[in-house]
């Protein structure tokens, strides 16, 4: 893990992968829970994988896992990435239930299929690559 872990702090590929400017953002962050309710109700109609970060700004591994999260979102471009300060949105957190920080829902359409609570970069990787729907090495 230390070789991960010096990638992640020092920023490695997560910092390339946001550099690239003909790419649209990787994680899109919501400020409004209008915004977000919407974007929540459209997403039902399709079945692409969402991963929801629910975070805050003051929370120490929320800011530790961040780098990896940028990493993800350029890696699995079929999964979109959101990101949701539990202070800004206090309201959406209280939906999903979420009780610590960083907590990770993962939705198709609209349903929660599985979350990850804490900073696992492991376990939310394993959890997005077994929902995402298309397997990496397909015969």
């Amino acid at each position: 893990m230390g070789g991960s872990l010096t990638r992640l702090l020092s920023g490695g590929p997560a910092a390339d992968a946001s550099a690239s400017s003909s790419e649209p953002s990787s994680v899109i962050a919501f400020h409004s829970s209008d915004l977000w309710k919407r974007h929540f109700d459209a997403s039902k109609q399709n079945s692409k994988l969402m991963v929801v970060d629910f975070s805050a700004s003051w929370c120490g591994p929320c800011k530790f896992i961040e780098p990896a999260i940028q990493a993800m979102a350029a890696k699995f471009t079929d999964v979109e990435f959101i990101k949701i300060d539990v202070d800004e949105l206090s309201d959406v957190a209280e939906e999903f239930g979420v009780e610590g920080m960083p907590t990770f829902v993962l939705l198709k359409q609209g349903k929660e299929v599985d979350r990850v609570v804490g900073a696992n970069k492991e376990e939310l990787e394993k959890k997005v690559k077994k929902h995402r729907g298309k397997p990496k090495f397909a015969a």
